[in-house]
């Protein structure tokens, strides 16, 4: 049995997905190590698993992107913070090295000084990736951009056009930081953004058919394993379960990311419609200043998973996070995506055909109004997925990808 090390960023969102494949691992017999956001590790160790937080100074370096005037900025200014904190948590990762002293190393796609330390280790390690795959393929639209698929001659030309120009703005964001931290540990620099998914011995995709286009060319080292959805144990509120209107619930990212205009604009969209409206505010509960009304919830923070079924939709960022759990659990979605991969996330949606979508730029309480009574149509549609995905068990298939490197020559200690 092995010794594994999970290392993410200070993000639930980057944690909470890895929660069961790393539970049927412990199962299994292997010995389990989280090192993670500080606000995950109560709930981690609660769940059976051994945690930590990160070094604090990683928490200091604000993802700033929600400050940018323009989608370029926005990416470059994350891709700045994201290396900014890099430089803290490649060394926090040596010392949980140390400490641990695993056999196997799971190092989440954030965390680029993590992983350049992984590569020297010389350790088996895998890239976990709890969203969308951005590799190139024939017939995927570039991404980024939120493109629909298009076949035929167009699509093909359309798709050859733009992925190098989105291959070059992404490089032209990322490759400096991430290559001044390769040089400083004797690595050979990269050319390309996509070679990021190269260095590792595996990649771990935690997501899947249908919120994931199907993909036939990809390397043996990529492995998509499904959503896995995960929440801590709690109860769905008392007032969820009052008779009444259907439930739409609203959520803002448990990223702060400037979204509190989805909130109010919910609010104002749907105050008179036959609907109560739970508002899930997280980071922006303090910042969002939202009118009553007398079908209008706002609370901060409320558990997904309990209440999926009690909900006629779900009005959302576009984070994996949620849209995972709803789609599993048959719950149309309204997405209104504000950057990040959140574009490529909606796209997903309305090509799964579980919900529709609105830009943000182009957000409406009209428009919003409209979307909402059209995704509760889809219900059907969304509840067919749900079936089909009760079939599948990302937990096993998850742990299943990391049983590879377990086996590895390289593991023998």
């Amino acid at each position: 049995m092995a010794r594994i090390l999970a290392y993410t960023p200070p993000a639930l969102g980057h944690v909470f997905p890895l929660v069961p494949g790393l539970q049927e691992l412990q199962r299994r017999g292997h010995d389990i190590h989280v090192r993670t956001a500080p606000d995950a590790v109560a709930h981690l160790r609660a769940a059976g698993l051994s945690a930590d937080a990160v070094d604090e100074r990683i928490l200091e370096v604000e993802v700033a992107d929600f400050r940018a005037a323009n989608d370029a900025e926005r990416l470059r200014s994350g891709q700045r913070d994201l290396v900014e904190r890099g430089r803290f948590d490649g060394p926090d990762f040596d010392r949980a090295i140390e400490r641990f002293r695993p056999d196997v190393l799971l190092v989440d796609c954030m965390a680029y000084g993590a992983q350049v330390r992984a590569q020297v280790s010389g350790l088996p390690w895998a890239m976990t990736l709890p969203s969308l795959l951005p590799l190139r393929e024939r017939g995927i639209p570039p991404y980024g951009l939120g493109l629909a698929p298009r076949t035929g001659v167009t699509g093909a030309v359309r798709d050859a056009l733009i992925w190098p120009v989105v291959v070059k703005m992404f490089g032209k964001a990322m490759l400096p930081g991430i290559n001044e931290l390769r040089r400083a540990a004797g690595l050979p620099v990269l050319a390309s953004p996509l070679d990021l998914y190269d260095q590792p011995d595996a990649v771990i995709c935690m997501t899947g058919v249908p919120l994931e286009y199907h993909r036939s060319q990809l390397p043996a080292s990529v492995q998509m394993v499904g959503f896995q959805p995960w929440d801590p144990p709690a109860a769905a509120p008392d007032f969820i379960d009052e008779p009444g209107e259907p439930w739409i619930l609203v959520t803002c990212s448990t990223e702060y990311q400037g979204d509190e205009s989805l909130a109010r604009t919910a609010v104002e969209a749907l105050r008179d419609q036959p609907f109560r409206v739970l508002l899930t505010l997280a980071d922006a509960y303090e910042k969002a200043d939202l009118p009553d009304a007398p079908n209008i919830t706002k609370v901060k923070f409320v558990p997904h998973g309990p209440i999926m079924d009690k909900l006629a939709a779900v009005v959302t960022h576009a984070g994996m996070g949620i849209v995972g759990k709803a789609t599993r659990a048959g719950v149309p979605i309204v997405a209104v995506p504000f950057g990040r991969d959140q574009p490529e996330i909606a796209r997903r949606i309305t090509e799964a055909g579980v919900g529709v979508s609105i830009p943000a730029k182009k957000l409406t309480a009209a428009k919003l109004r409209e979307a909402v009574h059209g995704a509760v149509a889809m219900r059907p549609r969304a509840q067919a997925v749900a079936r089909d995905l009760e079939q599948t068990d990302p937990a096993r298939a998850c742990a299943d990808a990391v049983g590879v490197l377990v086996s590895s020559p390289d593991t023998a200690r």
